[in-house]
């Protein structure tokens, strides 16, 4: 089985706690598995399309994409092309001084594109501040997404309007408020579910393990969707765990699923079982989708201070892009004339969010104090008050101006 239930699992012995172990060889042991020397081969994980864009079969999962039609396949294309247009055109507009920092997404695109088309139009999705995939999925104009990277706006978006909230900055709290989101599902009788997005560097954060303990005691609807990229900023993955990430739900008593992140068909197909499980009362389920930040942690960072070429060369073999265009040559469900035209259609998106930015308006200072309580608030009142009183105190210097 790749996916790991649980509750019935025997806990494994390590060779320490055998009758007649030297402290030695305890202390052997242990400091191989800290330093990773002689760690066992990857677990398994699930994948549906290989690399080289064959479709493979799965007896678990096939049945969750069995309906997918050669247009479909065209339709997770096109999101993946248009996504890393979008952001690689985030990228050049901060270096040329258009925005502040932008987090991309560049090799990720699979894992946001594929559980994001997964998703139902009633379902909540709880991001971070890489789930530009995701935005592009549920609707959200993709520079909508620019306009607290450029610090203009405190977000950009109505999240009730597409069931997307607000980017969260503070790594690993989001869970915390998809678990609560999900219990109040639970409560309104609704069969809806609720999906979290993290990072590996997130799942080391206390929010993310509070958010487990307390989705599994209330069977909450959710699913936690870690996008494992192997680097906490630098910090390698190994370095934050001992086990796979996925195999951490063990212990709280509900399955982990590894996937192949770059399998933009086995992320929608895991993603759906998932939500379905959620959604029938079988509470969370940790997805791990096992995958590569083939750029930068954000713009501020320089990768080849901790990482090799070697080791971004072997992935960039398994671009999740290339992948699918294997697949769609092969299995001739997409021409040249496809490609031509979405090459078209990529450059005139790279063309109206590089305008948009630049016709952003100045940011309205007020801003901040909308929207902090649903009903207002005294105190709120009271501090707007003071900061327009201190904001007209300039005008006064310059003589009224």
């Amino acid at each position: 089985m790749t996916v790991e239930s649980t509750a019935a699992r025997t806990p494994r012995r390590s060779a320490g706690n055998k009758a007649g172990t030297t402290g030695t060889k305890r202390t052997t042991s242990t400091t191989k598995k800290a330093t990773g020397a002689g760690k066992s081969a990857e677990p398994a994980l699930v994948q549906l399309l290989t690399p080289e864009g064959k479709r493979v079969k799965n007896a678990e999962f096939d049945t969750y994409v069995a309906d997918i039609t050669a247009e479909d396949l065209r339709g997770l294309y096109r999101d993946m092309v248009l996504t890393r247009r979008f952001d690689a055109e985030a990228t050049a507009l901060q270096r040329q001084g258009e925005l502040g920092l932008w987090a991309s997404l560049l090799g990720q695109e699979a894992a946001q594109i594929g559980s994001g088309r997964a998703l139902r139009d009633d379902d909540y999705v709880f991001p971070t501040y890489r789930e530009h995939g995701v935005a592009w999925c549920r609707g959200v104009d993709p520079t909508n997404l620019l306009g607290m990277f450029r610090g203009v706006n405190n977000g950009g978006w109505d999240p009730n309007s597409n069931n997307f909230h607000l980017y969260t900055i503070v790594i690993g709290s989001q869970t915390l408020h998809a678990t609560g989101y999900a219990m109040g599902i639970t409560k309104d009788g609704a069969d809806s579910a609720v999906i979290a997005y993290f990072g590996d560097g997130a799942s080391s954060q206390g929010d993310v393990a509070e958010a487990f303990t307390f989705s599994a005691v209330y069977n909450a609807p959710v699913v936690f969707f870690c996008q494992n990229n192997q680097w906490a900023i630098s910090e390698p993955t190994e370095k934050q765990s001992r086990v796979p990430l996925y195999q951490r739900a063990q212990g709280y008593g509900f399955p982990g699923v590894r996937v192949d992140g770059n399998d933009v068909l086995a992320n929608l197909a895991v993603t759906k079982w998932a939500l379905e499980r959620a959604r029938v009362g079988e509470g969370p389920t940790l997805v791990e989708a096992f995958t590569y930040r083939m750029g930068a942690h954000t713009t501020s960072d320089d990768p080849t201070r901790y990482r090799t070429d070697d080791e971004r060369i072997a992935w960039e073999a398994k671009d999740p892009i290339l992948r699918l265009r294997r697949h769609l040559e092969a299995a001739n469900h997409a021409d040249e004339g496809f490609f031509a035209e979405l090459e078209t259609e990529s450059e005139a998106l790279g063309k109206r969010v590089r305008e948009a930015v630049r016709a952003m308006p100045d940011p309205d200072h007020f801003a901040i104090f909308e929207n902090v309580y649903a009903d207002g608030h005294a105190l709120v009142d009271e501090e707007r008050a003071q900061f327009a009183a201190y904001q007209a105190s300039f005008a006064d210097e310059d003589g009224g101006k």
